[in-house]
């Protein structure tokens, strides 16, 4: 294997180990939160937060992309002068948008409020995460840059960091605030959020002093942003293709609190129900549907990059084996998490979030959710093959298909209709975006494989289910009847797949080792 190579693959291990580890103390502050604010109190976390991913899709203009590729290609040919003009023209471009834009949303915030809020509850949290928006852009664009370097390690470390952080400011700030009232714990919890990214930043502007570019003779700032027109003509021609598609899913997500709340009102559910029953659906069921997914998105940030290569020297036999070694990792990751997140619904709610009536909106999202397992890759394929425009109107119609469903459904059935809303949205996303590649250049696949993993997946769930209530009804208490069930289930489903073949050491080391 190339030296190019294996830094590819210590990079994208560095950066799956990070993501696992992020995920774990994101998930114990989520649980934290959960409980100690309750599904009314994550509601209004969930609907004051929508606008600032906004803010920020603005600010980046698809600019870390866009750094990445072009430091990567200026290290490359040793132009230094050009790897620090393209940084400082993107910190110059980032920081006035976001301070502009992050004023504009302070000064307008309670009209912001009328309009987006449907609990006025929530106008504090959403002033408490504002101030977030110019110091996440900066950091995206120091952390575009550290990308183009192949220093993946500094970026790992500045997201532990963060997130080590927030969990002991959330623990502070929401215990200190929640005597006055759950509207103000709310808004410490996205405060600690602040804090935390204002330390990361720290740490990463650190580094570059320590490890970056050395300042060139006669270098300014003035120098860079006079010369600097044709680096940022190169840096919105890679970038603004993927604004669209941020842009789209940020007015998208700052609606949604709004449409779900609005379509419950219609189905004769009051507001602070309303809110407390997203709550459950946002803070609840989805970060245990996440969970599962950064092994599929470490993938596809390394399929991207291996598909486009592929494409570009024509070997369409290498772009059909990545793509297979991609569907097959999203299957054996896929299938597991959906069985142990439909048939364990309940019990995972009650003793992640005590709140057992959460488990019915997880059980009826998990098996629509099995696809979102496929459709990163699918994402990452097409991006790889050049087709960002496919990917952006497959997001479009998904987009607004779902948001007619949750609308429909939601009026009608309240809550649950919400849920089959949502699913149907990620079906749908996964389905265009398969069509997509398979009008583009074939999908072809053995049938078997899957086969074979879905006879595992029944094996898990009688398992699973007969280990259960074998152990519940000899009295051992719920946290082990379902840590016990889920372990055996397990070890039966990753048994059956040595057993017929489908997963063993030789084949699994030879499937993946290119991608990886």
């Amino acid at each position: 294997m190339s030296q190019h190579g294996q830094s590819f693959m210590r990079g994208t291990l560095v950066l799956s180990v990070a993501a696992f580890i992020n995920r774990i103390l994101g998930f114990i502050s989520g649980m934290y939160i959960a409980r100690v604010l309750g599904a009314e109190g994550i509601g209004i976390l969930m609907m004051a937060h929508p606008l600032v991913p906004l803010v920020i899709t603005i600010t980046e203009l698809g600019l870390p992309v866009a750094i990445s590729k072009l430091v990567a290609e200026a290290h490359a040919r040793g132009e230094r002068m050009k790897v620090r003009r393209i940084l400082h023209v993107s910190l110059a471009v980032t920081g006035v948008l976001s301070v502009a834009l992050t004023t504009i949303s302070l000064l307008g915030s309670e009209w912001i409020a009328s309009i987006l809020l449907s609990d006025q509850r929530a106008y504090y949290a959403m002033l408490a995460i504002t101030p977030i928006a110019p110091i996440v852009a900066v950091s995206a664009v120091l952390k575009g840059y550290f990308r183009g370097m192949q220093q993946m390690k500094t970026i790992a470390a500045s997201d532990l960091l963060e997130h080590t952080v927030q969990i002991a400011c959330v623990l502070a700030l929401v215990h200190l605030l929640l005597p006055y009232g759950v509207a103000y714990a709310a808004a410490g919890a996205m405060a600690a959020s602040v804090v935390s990214e204002a330390i990361s930043l720290l740490f990463l502007v650190t580094s570059y002093k320590l490890y970056g570019e050395s300042k060139m003779p006669g270098e300014t700032w003035a120098s860079h942003l006079k010369q600097g027109r044709s680096t940022l003509g190169e840096l919105l021609q890679i970038g603004l293709p993927t604004t669209g598609h941020g842009v789209i899913h940020s007015l998208y997500s700052t609606f949604q609190p709004l449409l779900i709340t609005t379509s419950l009102a219609l189905a004769g559910i009051g507001t602070a129900l309303a809110t407390k029953q997203f709550g459950q659906l946002a803070g609840y069921a989805f970060p245990l549907l996440f969970m599962p997914s950064f092994i599929t998105q470490s993938l596809s940030t390394a399929l991207i990059p291996a598909i486009g290569e592929a494409s570009a020297n024509k070997n369409s036999l290498l772009i059909h084996e990545r793509m297979n070694q991609a569907m097959i990792l999203g299957l054996l990751i896929g299938a597991p998490a959906t069985v142990i997140l439909y048939e364990w619904a309940t019990p995972l709610t009650t003793l992640v979030y005590n709140a057992p009536e959460a488990g019915l909106l997880l059980k009826i999202l998990a098996p629509m959710f099995f696809l979102h397992y496929f459709d990163a890759p699918l994402h990452a394929i097409l991006l790889g093959l050049g087709r960002a425009k496919a990917t952006l109107w497959n997001y479009v119609i998904a987009t607004v298909f779902k948001g007619v469903s949750i609308f429909v459904f939601g009026s009608q059935f309240g809550i649950i209709g919400v849920a089959y809303g949502i699913g149907i949205g990620i079906v749908m996303q996964t389905l265009l975006n398969f069509f997509s590649i398979s009008s583009s250049i074939g999908f072809y696949w053995s049938i078997r494989p899957y086969v074979k993993v879905g006879i595992c997946m029944m094996l898990m769930v009688i398992c699973g289910h007969w280990t259960y209530n074998y152990v519940a009804s000899h009295g051992m208490p719920q946290l082990w009847c379902v840590i016990t069930s889920i372990v055996c289930s397990l070890f039966l489903y990753f048994a059956a797949l040595v057993l017929t073949g489908t997963l063993n050491w030789k084949s699994t080391r030879h499937r993946f080792s290119i991608p990886w």
